[in-house]
């Protein structure tokens, strides 16, 4: 006997055996137990989801021997034809090959004559949206009012391209993809019947590779017990998707997350020893990217039965949320970018260089008037605007209309902290807290916890903050205890922080800003009202000052 592929064998023969699509198949069963039948059904999901199966497991419910039920026998007559695909009552259609009207019509003739076999006339029409326009219209008619003993199945992957006519005649099931867990385990129960030796990384290997599709994830199977001879190994599996191993993914993050640019090319070459799919080791790296950002905000949701799950919150703790989100937005749009390249390789090389390159720099300061930015160990500042930079293009800002460079006086912005004294002789209280706060080493989000916080007291070993309630949302413990060892490397001792959430009663660092700025904003407005030229041209044009325009020269 000649084999059978593993997805036609295991076929689902009944609503029980189905993997997933509950909430499709509770629809189905209430109708079939309450006689509620509706004459036309449309089932919507990507491949290999189960649209057909489930379509020919209602048509056996519709039409086998022992009555309509949601249990049909499987043994009967009826049963037993359609699972073989020759019962005559069975009327099943690929719209892609049928898409002229002729064809419908001569379809539809059949259908006012009563089923010669079974109990209802099931006509099942497979990706229906290939249908042309003059097709859908000859089936309007007959979908809307069709006779007692016929039933419309339909099913596609693209449910847009039907016309709203067919969508509103139709009780409409959207099938999910299924997820990574419930494929696995099919697997591993088909593989337990088929007596077949597996290894439970390989089949988590090819039911990502599925993306949610059962019957690939079968597909692949076979290919894996061909290409294993008789065996499904993680090792065969990862050659034959061509897909990497952890570790070189693992060895490429950690390069990452040590700044070491030579170990990220070098991880680059080695990963390229064995699999040169480039494109393929920065979707893994996006991946594990996500799950050490998992980690980070709930580290319960991760999945306890990842291989690497070890590795990945070791990687939580050594990376800082912020370098992880950078990381991920700048290599999801290299990965988009990558075709682009001049080889894949190259592309991928520069993805990285730029992760390293606009990695925020300890201790970076907001941005000074032109003339004294300043300088850190790692380099020149990076600051927000690098940052962003490496995040991809953005609308432009509108055009400022020119303005007279004299007549726009410059507010001093709010002077740059000096260089640090020595550890011992440095004194913390509510008056420099400002300049204290410009000089830590601080980044992202535990930075603006601090310039959004006051100064109430120091004493004890003990820093109490008062922070903006408005700003709650920036306090975490984590950041609390950041922030306290910023201090403690600014003061040379040991401090504890205590972030109380109420309204400060002396000024804050981003309140200084914030004050400071829109007094150079102000002074930038009276400095145009003001200028000479700009009155004539009101005078004699009667033109108007659009003060929303304004920006002072260091803005």
């Amino acid at each position: 006997m000649s084999y059978q592929v593993l997805a036609r064998k295991w076929r689902p023969r009944n609503f029980h055996e189905m993997v997933g699509q509950e909430h499709v198949l509770r629809a189905l069963v209430n109708a079939l137990d309450n006689d509620r039948l509706h004459h036309a059904y449309l089932f919507t999901g990507t491949r290999g989801v189960g649209k057909t199966t489930i379509a020919r497991i209602l048509a056996k419910s519709l039409n086998c021997d022992k009555g309509v039920t949601s249990e049909p026998c499987g043994v009967c007559s009826a049963c037993t034809e359609i699972d073989a695909g020759r019962f005559v009552d069975l009327i099943e259609v690929d719209a892609a090959s049928r898409t002229k009207v002729d064809e419908t019509r001569e379809l539809l003739e059949n259908v006012q004559y009563a089923p010669s076999r079974g109990r209802y006339k099931v006509y099942l029409i497979d990706e229906v949206h290939m249908f042309s326009n003059h097709s859908f219209n000859a089936l309007l008619k007959t979908l809307e009012e069709p006779p007692p003993h016929v039933k419309f199945l339909l099913a596609t992957t693209d449910p847009q391209k039907l016309p709203v006519t067919i969508l509103s005649r139709c009780l409409q099931f959207n099938l999910k993809r299924l997820p990574l867990d419930r494929i696995t385990a099919h697997l591993e129960d088909i593989l337990g019947r088929e007596a077949i030796e597996a290894e439970a990384p390989a089949l988590k290997l090819l039911s990502r590779a599925a993306d949610g599709s059962m019957r690939d994830a079968l597909s692949l199977l076979d290919q894996a017990i061909a290409y294993g001879g008789g065996a499904v190994r993680e090792a065969e599996v990862r050659a034959m998707l061509g897909t990497l191993e952890h570790d070189h993914v693992l060895r490429l993050l950690h390069a990452l997350a040590a700044n070491d640019a030579a170990a990220v090319l070098a991880a680059v070459e080695q990963a390229a020893q064995q699999v040169p799919d480039f494109a393929g080791l920065l979707a893994e790296l996006l991946t594990l990217l996500q799950q050490v950002a998992l980690a980070q905000a709930v580290p319960e949701a991760l999945d306890e039965s990842l291989d690497h799950r070890e590795a990945v919150l070791e990687l939580a703790q050594a990376l800082a949320p912020e370098d992880v989100q950078l990381y991920y937005q700048i290599g999801l749009i290299g990965r988009r970018d990558l075709p682009l390249a001049p080889d894949a390789r190259g592309g991928l090389e520069m993805v990285l260089l730029r992760m390293l390159a606009f990695r925020p720099a300890a201790g970076a300061v907001p941005a000074t008037p032109a003339g004294s930015a300043p300088a850190t160990a790692g380099g020149p500042a990076r600051g927000a605007a690098a940052a962003r930079a490496a995040l991809g293009p953005r609308s432009a800002a509108p055009a400022r209309p020119a303005t007279p460079a004299a007549s726009v006086p410059v507010t001093e912005a709010a002077p740059v902290p000096p260089r640090p004294a020595p550890a011992a002789d440095r004194v913390l209280g509510p008056e420099n807290w400002c300049e204290v706060v410009a000089t830590l080493e601080l980044g992202g989000v535990v930075r603006e916890l601090a310039q959004n916080c006051a100064l109430v007291d120091v004493a004890d070993g003990q820093v109490r903050l008062a922070l903006e309630p408005a700003c709650k949302q920036l306090y975490s413990k984590e950041r609390e205890q950041r922030l306290a060892q910023a201090l403690a490397a600014w003061l040379g001792e040991a401090v504890r922080v205590v972030v109380d959430i109420t309204g400060p009663a002396v000024e804050t660092p981003a309140r200084l800003q914030a004050r400071a700025s829109d007094e150079r904003q102000q002074a930038a407005v009276k400095a145009i009202a003001e200028d000479a030229n700009v009155q004539a041209l009101q005078e004699v044009f009667g033109a108007q000052v659009r003060s929303d325009t304004i920006r002072p020269l260091d803005a």
